[in-house]
This record gives C-alpha cells, sequence and structure tokens, in this order.
C-alpha cells in the first residue's frame, strides 16, 4: 500500500503552523522524555481530538506493572507485551492508536511498524524536536524529573536514530514535526493543529 510522503514542521521562522490531518492508522509519537508527548497526548484528549483509549502510553503501563515488580527492567517483558496488545486491538478494527513512547531507536519501531503492517495500516510519525536546553528545562519542571544526563542522551540518539530520512527507510508513511516551546506554543496550542481520522 503506498502513502504519500511528506513533512510539515513547525513554523519557526514566524510563519502560522499549517493545520495537518493524520490518517486513520498507528501514530508513534517520537522524542526524548521532556519533549511534550504526555503533555500533547493529554491535550489530544481534554480537546476531544482523540478518545482517551487511542492513548497508549508505555509510562502508564509501566506505573501498573511496577506495583509489584522489583525494577523496571524486569517489568518490560509485561510492559510491552501489555502495549502491543492494546495497539494490536485498534489497529485490528481499524482505528487510531497513538503510541506514547520515546520510539528514538530503530528496534523500538521496528516492533510497532510490524504490527501495522500486518493490518496494512499507514503509520505516521509525529516527532518532538525541541533542542537539547530546552529538553532540560522541560525535565526540571516535571514532577518527577530524570537525570540531566539521561535526557541529554536521548536528546542525542534522536538526532542519530530518528530524523525524517530514518524514518522513511524504516516504511513511516508521513512524518510531522510537533511544535513547543521553541516555536512559542504551548502543548495545548500545538495540539490544536493536528487532526485525527480516528476510524476507517
Amino acid at each position: 500500500m503506498a502513502f504519500e510522503r511528506e513533512i510539515r514542521n513547525g513554523a519557526g521562522d514566524g510563519r502560522q503552523p499549517e493545520r495537518v490531518w493524520i490518517p486513520v492508522g498507528l501514530v508513534l509519537l517520537v522524542g526524548p522524555p521532556a519533549s511534550g508527548k504526555s503533555s500533547f497526548s493529554r491535550a489530544l484528549v481534554d480537546q476531544g481530538r482523540i478518545d482517551p483509549e487511542a492513548i497508549v502510553s508505555s509510562d502508564t503501563i509501566a506505573e501498573h506493572y511496577l506495583t509489584t515488580a522489583v525494577d523496571r527492567e524486569s517489568a518490560d517483558p509485561q510492559i510491552f507485551q501489555e502495549r502491543d496488545r492494546r495497539i494490536t486491538a485498534r489497529l485490528s478494527t481499524g482505528r487510531t492508536v497513538i503510541a506514547e513512547s520515546t520510539n528514538v531507536l530503530h528496534h523500538a519501531r521496528a516492533r510497532l511498524l510490524a504490527i501495522a503492517d500486518r493490518f496494512q495500516m499507514p503509520v505516521t510519525a509525529l516527532r518532538f524536536t525541541q533542542p537539547e536546553e530546552v529538553l532540560l528545562e522541560q525535565n526540571q519542571e516535571r514532577r518527577k524529573a530524570l537525570p540531566a544526563a539521561e535526557v541529554s542522551r536521548y536528546a542525542a540518539l534522536m538526532a542519530m536514530h530518528a530524523g525524517p530520512d530514518q524514518l522513511y527507510a524504516e516504511g513511516v508513511s508521513l512524518v510531522h514535526d510537533v511544535p513547543g516551546r521553541t516555536q512559542h506554543l504551548t502543548a495545548s496550542q500545538a495540539a490544536r493543529l493536528f487532526e485525527f481520522r480516528t476510524a476507517g
């Protein structure tokens, strides 16, 4: 199945960002911790652009499994199995699903793209590309801030392994950059730029 390739960047040059239509399928949020993925997802739900069940968050699932596991690493197999189950359930019935995790590495994305391919559903990547200094600033504002070194490490991985060309080479159909603090937009304002087709 062939899908149009395109990139629509947030307007960093003073232009008004364009409204973007997202087709029914798998939506990958791609970005380091503290890049605004969770805030963006919450804004989509709050504005009625997507239903809450469409958001599949690895961190939310982890909160459940970590109540019994000793640490995150030992719980990871259960977390990913449950994440994949929820994503499969929505795609198998022709509904949009948003995979909210960092997704900055090829092997993490490949697992999800394989599920979408099974149901012949397009994959849209929404990249959260704020500069490292902005990520560190936003990290400090989080309720549970991560070590700065970890945020910087993910930012470097994002730069090396999650560029538009790489995503397209992996089979992603559409790539869009989500504007944020650098473009003087809040998560709520950024969410209003995206319209989701939620069912075929």
